[in-house]
């Protein structure tokens, strides 16, 4: 009998630690997803997100493989990952996130779809990690811009606070999550960083776990987008060098002020003699 309560514990024990390697398993698994949907839209100049809209972005989400499903009364169902930009500019490590919602009118079936959100603003962001977030209600939410209106957009007026991007099959376009409610994934991000982390801590760094290699990579992804797109942005406002053989003209101002160098006088003329 004394036996038993000891076997009972390590088996406990065992499936607890198989059970957190799995979950920390299947967390990687959507950091690798995530990955895998900020390559393909961004690697679509059709449907990439605009270099501005990246560049200047407080925030972002990728949920992968969001579920949508139904018939006339239908729901949907995502975890994802959320970056935030740092004070120095930097992504910061990802938080899991979960996308839910409901939705009416005449639908039927079960379908896939990957979504991105891109914030402009740090207000949606703060109630996602103050709690819950519904699209639409707490902050304005557009369907981001594809093809001709993407390109538009990088020198337009972005003025929604929030982005949206779907891709159900083909391409990624623009889609309107009016009602869909993200919130935090706190068993997630305990499996991932260990127990009693916030938020807040995940962003700033401060966590006992360190991210796994599948984590890092999403954050990496991230920078190197977001460095394409600066770069892009700043080649496109770098007028191009002048042909060879054109003459260049130096502005005048004050580091290059207009000088005059005053004639000499042409000598006298020699008097004439006479013969």
């Amino acid at each position: 009998m004394t036996r038993s309560p000891r076997r009972f514990l390590l088996a406990l024990a065992v499936l607890l630690a198989v059970g957190s390697a799995t979950a920390g398993d299947r967390e990687d698994v959507r950091a690798d997803d995530a990955v895998r949907v900020v390559k393909q839209i961004q690697g679509i100049p059709e449907s990439s997100i605009p270099d501005r809209l990246l560049d200047e972005a407080r925030g972002i989400v990728v949920v992968p493989d969001t579920l949508k499903a139904g018939f006339m009364l239908g729901g949907r169902h995502g975890v994802g990952l959320m970056a935030v930009k740092t004070a120095n500019g930097t992504w910061s490590n990802p938080v899991f996130v979960k996308l839910s919602g409901a939705s009416f009118g005449l639908q039927a079936g079960v379908q896939s779809a990957d979504v991105i959100l891109v914030f402009r603003s740090d207000r949606g962001l703060d109630n996602i990690v103050n709690g819950k977030f519904t699209l639409g209600a707490d902050a304005g939410v557009a369907a981001g811009p594809v093809g001709r209106n993407a390109a538009a957009a990088t020198d337009g007026q972005l003025k929604a606070e929030i982005w949206s991007w779907s891709r159900a099959r083909g391409l990624f376009a623009g889609v309107a999550l009016d009602g869909a409610v993200l919130s935090i994934d706190k068993g997630a991000n305990r499996s991932v960083y260990g127990a009693g982390v916030t938020p807040r801590m995940i962003f700033e760094g401060r966590t006992s776990a360190a991210p796994s290699s599948a984590l890092v990579h999403f954050r990496d992804t991230l920078e190197e987008a977001t460095a394409a797109a600066r770069y892009a942005r700043k080649q496109e406002s770098t007028p191009p060098p002048p042909p060879p053989g054109t003459a260049q003209v130096q502005p005048l101002g004050s580091a290059n002020p207009a000088t005059t160098t005053p004639l000499e006088p042409a000598p006298a003329a020699a008097p004439a003699t006479k013969p």
